[in-house]
């Protein structure tokens, strides 16, 4: 993402960047403000400081455990992750990460309180047994007790999820079940690098269901290598037919320390052998479109959920809002009392500092008052609205007066509109979000790559 991104005037008035028609190399999708590249190791002292203050009030708290381990690394992945760990090496870090947030559960910053969302990320957190899970889970709660969470969400590689498996993952208090499909046609599945085939998305799923995870989420990405109009139709329809309790539809892009920007690299291309962004999005809307068919509501740029009132996303919600995310494990991201902050990113330096008693905090960015308001106006924004009242009640400012600009160019450009209360997106803005978002960037933001 760069300053070709923010608008453009033309005669004095403003139009919007064009919208970028190829996949080129580069991360397009904001998941936080200010960019992760302005996040320096310098910053770190200040996290520490703001370990050492109570909670701010009204603030919940959040646990994210990233596993990094998986059977085979995607040739989209940018995650950190490792295929090459034998046993040994995953129990160490399971036990350095039970470490790591001992040396947390202490701080000031916890302040009595308990973890209102939980989330096991990765690589492929199901990629553990259900001996190594439950080792795991059990040190978390004796250290940060669960039974307040309202929502616990476990992602899961089809291929690595037996019967047995499954029911150890429900016994430890999931309640959302994350499958990374990503498609369903095994062609697909082989060209892009994933280690799973139809045949074992069918069972994982029929088992999941069978002992009843109360919300199925299953995700599937747009655009991949190889996809085609035809099969795009029929991997919808089969997500369709499967009525899981909400659906994550993810837009392709190639990051650069992907397998798919290394070959491009090596043969000197520019452009991504993927679908272009306009296709992406198209393909995005008919996914949406055909699941409203069907009784589903749209509620986010990424999204659909078969029942609004039930099935909720504590961990997006509280990540967008201002929560306090306590990460751990490596290369994690989390905020804690208004700073961001990043863990080491490679394992055997984050093992080291875990296991010489120090928390392996990499890098830090300590956020202002203005950075905080637009982090979540932008972020809350992704999910279509935003309430004025809410955000001036919380920040002292109505959103329509504090970015009378940005809203003001989205207005015109056709993006969006302002109902009473409410700062609407179309479905159309919706789909190409994170290009728009750039608007609400400070001047000083926009000049060097997001990530």
């Amino acid at each position: 993402m760069s300053t070709t991104e923010s608008a453009a005037s033309l005669s004095g008035k403003t139009v919007p960047a064009p919208a970028r028609h190829e996949t080129t190399a580069g991360n397009y999708f904001v998941t936080n403000y200010p960019p992760f590249s302005f996040w320096k190791p310098e910053f770190v002292p200040e996290l520490r400081a703001a370990m050492e203050q109570g909670p701010r009030a009204g603030v919940p708290l959040g646990l994210y455990t990233h596993i990094p381990f998986c059977r085979k690394r995607c040739h989209f992945c940018y995650f950190k992750v490792y295929t090459d760990k034998d046993s040994a090496a995953i129990k160490s870090y399971v036990d350095a990460v039970l470490k790591e947030l001992e040396l947390y559960a202490g701080k000031p910053f916890i302040g009595g309180r308990k973890p209102k969302f939980i989330y096991f990320g990765g690589g492929t957190p199901s990629y553990l047994s259900p001996d190594q899970l439950k080792h795991l889970t059990d040190g978390m709660k004796r250290l940060l007790p669960w039974e307040e969470a309202e929502e616990v969400t476990f992602e899961a590689e089809p291929g690595t999820l037996t019967d047995h498996k499954l029911r150890a993952i429900r016994e430890l208090g999931v309640t959302r079940l994350s499958l990374g499909i990503e498609h369903f046609d095994d062609h697909i599945l082989e060209i892009n690098g994933r280690a799973h085939r139809s045949k074992e998305i069918a069972r994982a799923y029929a088992y999941a269901r069978e002992i009843g995870f109360p919300q199925i989420n299953i995700d599937l990405i747009a655009g991949m290598v190889e996809e085609t109009e035809e099969k795009w139709v029929e991997t919808v329809a089969k997500a369709v037919a499967l009525r899981p309790d909400s659906l994550t539809v993810y837009q392709m892009e190639v990051p650069y320390n992907t397998g798919i920007y290394q070959q491009m690299k090596a043969q000197g291309k520019l452009v991504a052998p993927v679908a272009d962004w306009e296709t992406k999005r198209r393909w995005v809307d008919y996914a949406f479109r055909e699941f409203e068919k069907v009784g589903y509501a749209v509620n986010s740029t990424s999204t659909v959920v078969r029942d609004p009132a039930q099935v909720k996303f504590l961990y997006r919600e509280g990540l967008f809002s201002g929560a306090d995310l306590l990460s751990v494990g490596v290369a994690s991201f989390g905020h804690i009392n208004g700073v961001h902050y990043q863990n080491q990113a490679d394992f055997d330096p984050y093992l080291a500092k875990v296991q010489a008693g120090e928390l392996p905090i990499f890098r830090a960015y300590p956020t202002k008052p203005d950075e905080r308001y637009i982090r979540e106006f932008m972020l809350m924004l992704k999910l279509g609205a935003n309430s004025r009242s809410q955000f001036k009640a919380k920040f002292g400012t109505d959103p329509v007066e504090q970015f009378a600009g940005p809203l003001a160019r989205l207005q015109e450009w056709g993006f969006l509109s302002v109902e009473g209360d409410n700062i609407v997106l179309t479905r159309d803005a919706l789909l190409q979000v994170d290009r728009l978002l750039m608007e609400f960037f400070k001047p000083e933001h926009r000049s060097t790559r997001y990530a």
